[in-house]
Formats: C-alpha cells, structure tokens, sequence
C-alpha cells in the first residue's frame, strides 16, 4: 500500500464532482427499517397473535421458534435468552466455568465476549488472530493453553466461522470445551456444517443488525448436549427447573415471546438475505477490482473451509488514511463503521489483566487498518457503487495513485 498524506479535512458533498447536482441519496450501514416494511404486515399480525394470547413470558411462541431455529441450525436444543451476551454468560455457567479457569479468547471482537468471562469469574487469555480472517490462530492458542484453562471461546467474526477444525483438535488434546461466539454469523458453515453446532455450545445474538434480527435485544443458546440444554432452560429461569423450585442460581435471562414471535416471522427467508448478502460481496470485490482501488484496499478474504455470511463487509485500508475516510464516506451520506478501534487487551478497564501494547500486534494492526461498508441483504448495486465511487474520490483528493 502506497504511503501519502490524507486530505486535511473531508471536502463538502457538493465539491464532489458526482454530487454535483446535490448530496447522493444516503447508504446506511444497514437498513434495518426497510426490513420491517417489507415484512410489516406479517411481523404485526404475529406481534399481535402474542399479545392477544395473553402468554407473553416463555410459552408456545418462545418453544416454537427454540425449535425452529435448532432445526436451521441442525442442532438438538435451541435455548432462548435475554441477549448474545446473556448466551454467553449461560453457556460459561452451565459449564461450571468460574474462578480459576481460563477461557482462551480472540482480543479482536466485541467487549461482551471477554466481559462474559470476566462476570463469570473466570480468567480471559487472549491468543492472537489470523491476519486474513480476524479470527483467532489456531498456532496462538496452542501457545496459549495452560494446565488452567478449560475453555476455547472462538468468535466466529463478521460472518466467517473460526478455523474450527484446528481449534478442535487442540481441545481434544487438553480435554478443553469449545463455546461457539455466533453472534454474527448465523447462517454460515465451516465445511458444511452450520456454526452452532461446531463446539460443545453456541451463542447466537438477535440484535437488530445481525443475519437474523429483532426489533431490540434477544439470544439464543445451540447444543446437542441434553443433560446441558436442560440446565440451560433452568438457568434462564432462575435456576427452576419447576416452579418455585431452585436446583441452581440461575437468574431472569428469558427471551421475551413478542422477539420469539418477530424472529419466527423473519427466519424462513434467513437463507435468501445470506444470499443477498453473499451475492453484495462479489459485487464489492468486483466494483473495488474494476475501480483500481486494489492498491488501496484489502478486500474480506473468505477461507476454503467456510460458507461467509458476510454480516459485515470488513475492508481495510492504510492506517493513515482510515479515521479521515471513515469521515469523508460520512459526510456524504455513506454509514461505515469501524469493528473495532481498539483490542480488547488495551481496554482500560482489563488493564489489571496486565496485558501490554504490542502483545497482539496482528489484532492492534487489524484495530487500525479494518473499515466495515455498508451491508444489508437488500443493498443495491446503485448504491454499492456510490460507496466505491466516494472512496476513489477520497483517493484521488489524498493524491492515492490507482492501479491501471
């Protein structure tokens, strides 16, 4: 990549020669009210199916779509929770992971799948990524093991499940369980088999923006473990596996059945929007190719092993140049998002962790290169374009020669 000056300041939409007539129409990150217009009418008949049932807390709506969604998964057991993050916490409990444990996690994600080791009392120690797919090393974590670590908890980033296999065989080596972090990749597969059912447990999250989407925060916990799925559904509960019985501290971690009932609406047409989402990808890679831009970006890269969901289309870009493009692509309408700006291990609430800068240097360079463009199943090829065209604009006005 080519080392210049970036501009001193993004120029103003209408200096830009293809805005001449006007700021271009908006590219969100990610439509997430386009969505629920093309699905309104359905996702209100089922809302109000739950509210005219009476039966808002668990019941038929919660069981229907725990199945359902296990069944896509191809996984025994579908536990719904309150959130990714409450998954995560349920999935380290019901394993009985807590003080003296280590958990063997990725620094480059987001915060909730190392503060979910933390709240359970147990010890994170990072082991570095793969430069390519931002997920963890296989090589950094067998350095990684100790006679105190219990847990491999790989992130399945931006809709590429982990190197599962190589993950796998460490954990078989040292007797370790493997917790799937799926909260951005529902819908992908490491040879030919879907994440939630790679480890010994998955977390899956519901949040507006991922492959699957409510309208605000649920989870859901996968296994094939039955004597597990039945502590789960205990724990979610606090801990009762009948009424007003208690066998665990569990605690009110249930997914609410209006989600249930908006998520069962959406998941029939999951296989369609991650072919949206896949067939958006090539049109990138085929816009950036024939734009010149290569020089400039590094496009996702997709293993052979995996079936890349792309919930995020992650690029990246010279660190010099990142911070002013991310504002630049924003002055004009265009969403981006950086995942993430920073590694988990400079948090400065996991300093006492002891952690140093240059520990992980491929997840701090991923940190200051990674740009995410918009992605939705429903993004158009118009509007890729303009998310291409304002990036060679932003070239060209940083003096970044183009490849031919």
């Amino acid at each position: 990549m080519m080392s210049v000056q970036p501009p001193a300041a993004p120029a103003s939409a209408a200096s830009d020669p293809k805005s001449a007539t006007g700021t271009p129409p908006p590219v969100p990150l990610c439509d997430i009210l386009g969505q629920y217009k093309s699905l309104q009418a359905q996702i209100d008949v089922a809302v109000q199916r739950v509210l005219g049932s009476g039966q808002v807390i668990l019941g038929p709506e919660v069981a229907a779509f725990e199945r359902e969604f296990a069944d896509y998964c191809r996984a025994r057991h579908g536990i719904g929770c309150a959130d990714g993050t409450t998954a995560l916490l349920l999935a380290l409990t019901a394993l009985e992971l807590g003080p003296g444990d280590e958990v063997i996690v990725p620094p480059f994600t987001f915060f909730a799948t190392v503060g979910s080791v933390l709240r359970c009392g147990a010890t994170p120690v990072f082991a570095d990524i793969d430069p390519l797919t931002f997920n963890l090393d296989p090589d950094a974590v067998a350095e990684k093991v100790t006679p105190r670590t219990r847990a491999i908890l790989p992130v399945h980033l931006f809709g590429q499940c982990a190197d599962i296999g190589a993950l796998r065989t460490i954990a078989e080596q040292h007797g370790l369980y493997i917790i799937e972090d799926a909260a951005q990749s529902f819908g992908a597969e490491y040879q030919g088999r879907r994440c939630g059912t790679l480890g010994d447990v998955a977390c899956f999250s519901f949040y507006p923006s991922k492959n699957i989407g409510t309208m605000g925060d649920a989870g859901l916990v996968t296994t094939d473990n039955d004597d597990l799925a039945k502590k789960l559904f205990a724990l979610r509960n606090h801990g009762s596996e009948v009424k007003y019985f208690h066998k665990y501290v569990g605690w009110n971690a249930r997914i609410d059945a209006i989600h249930a009932a908006i998520l069962r609406v959406k998941l029939p047409y999951v296989s369609d929007w991650l072919n949206c989402r896949r067939l958006a990808a090539k049109r990138y890679d085929a816009l950036i190719e024939s734009s010149g831009l290569n020089g400039f970006i590094l496009r996702p890269v997709t293993t052979i092993a995996c079936d890349h969901t792309f919930n995020q289309y992650v690029i990246r870009v010279p660190a010099a140049h990142r911070d002013a493009l991310v504002n630049w692509l924003k002055s004009r309408g265009i969403g981006c998002e950086i995942y993430y700006p920073l590694s988990l291990h400079q948090q400065e609430c996991l300093k006492p962790l002891g952690y140093r800068v240059g520990d992980f240097p491929v997840s701090e360079e991923a940190a200051r290169t990674v740009l995410a463009l918009p992605m939705f199943p429903e993004i158009t090829e118009a509007q890729q374009q303009l998310v291409v065209d304002a990036i060679e604009a932003y070239c060209q006005a940083a003096g970044q020669k183009l490849a031919a």
